[in-house]
């Protein structure tokens, strides 16, 4: 299967570089896959397309604010630090712009000294290996001196508003660093909403890496190598997932980070396991899906891993369908853009 089978054609000007300043009045492509029919709405219409016996799934990660600014000890030259995991025993793993100047036990410097770092060795993926001290909290530290990572195709500066806005109202697990977008267009009051109808919610964790940026570089797909991410789920969450499916309930994955996590923890019986892992599932057109009955989503980059994720879902020809009836009634794309509802 070729790449270049999920290209298609974006105007810049479509991609949004800001929030509404309302999350759930993004408009709301549904589609239909039973007649490959397309209806034009607003997020705050969701409740109208689900059921008392559905289930919504949402991730729950917290994007951690991962950008920070730094000067180099002895000569002040300034470096861009982007944090990406934690190793243990304040060891992170990052990357650094202009790195290769960065030799083991050099040290940087944050905000006048409330942090510091000791550059300890390379990554195999080109990162480099970070050692950070401290005396005061270091999450408290990192909220202070830290940007939220907005992704590369938003083309500005990030802004203190965006410390709330880049995050769902529901996350409280820290470790992402890129939002699990298709949450963003909730609110407090559409939640409340959909539980007065009986719809219930079950959180899970899969903490977004940079990865879900990447494009598919290999000419055949089957050729990429997918990134891997960490994932959670509890006892009470899959419980309740496997509830809803034997009551014959909708199990409505919120975004792809939520498809991945379920997929990747579903056993050969349909039933949802419990427990934490690493999933590096790639799911591209012909893959059978074992638990996701329905898809809320954003829109995806051409030659993405998530784009061949909904096109397994609803066919590659209905999303590129889609998408190009969005780039002519002029939707919003990509982090903050609009949101598509795939039943």
């Amino acid at each position: 299967m070729k790449t270049s089978l999920f290209d298609y054609h974006l105007p810049e000007e479509l991609i949004a570089q800001y929030p509404l300043n309302q999350r759930d009045e993004s408009r709301l492509m549904v589609l239909n896959r039973a007649n490959e029919s397309i209806k034009h709405r607003r997020f705050s219409d969701l409740p109208e397309f689900l059921t008392s016996s559905d289930l919504l799934v949402v991730n729950n990660t917290k994007v951690i604010p991962a950008r920070l600014m730094g000067k180099r000890a002895g000569s002040g030259g300034s470096y861009e630090v982007l944090l990406l995991k934690p190793k243990g025993n304040d060891i992170w793993e990052g990357l650094v712009k202009r790195s290769s100047r960065l030799k083991p036990g050099t040290r940087l410097i944050f905000g006048d000294g409330r942090l510091e770092a000791e550059v300890l060795g390379k990554t195999d993926t080109g990162g480099r290996l970070l050692k950070f001290s401290y005396n005061e909290n270091f999450n408290k530290i990192l909220d202070d001196l830290g940007k939220p990572p907005l992704p590369p195709y938003i083309r500005r500066n990030a802004e203190e508003e965006d410390k709330k806005r880049y995050q769902t109202v529901y996350a409280s697990q820290n470790g992402a660093v890129a939002a699990p977008t298709a949450g963003l267009h909730f609110t407090p009051t559409l939640l409340k909403k959909l539980a007065s109808k009986g719809i219930e919610k079950v959180e899970l964790t899969l903490h977004v890496g940079l990865g879900t940026f990447q494009p598919v570089r290999s000419e055949d797909v089957e050729e990429h190598h997918i990134h891997s991410e960490e994932y959670e789920i509890t006892n009470e969450a899959a419980e309740k997932i496997n509830e809803a499916k034997n009551r014959g309930g909708k199990i409505i994955a919120v975004g792809t980070t939520s498809v991945r996590t379920l997929e990747s923890s579903v056993d050969s019986h349909g039933k949802t396991l419990p427990g934490s892992g690493i999933t590096d599932i790639f799911i591209y057109p012909g893959y059978k899906f074992r638990i996701v009955d329905v898809l809320i989503t954003n829109f995806h980059l051409p030659r993405s891993t998530l784009i061949m994720l909904v096109s397994a879902f609803a066919s590659r020809d209905f999303i590129l369908k889609a998408y190009e009836e969005a780039v002519k009634t002029k939707y919003r794309f990509y982090s903050y853009g609009d949101a598509m509802l795939i039943l």
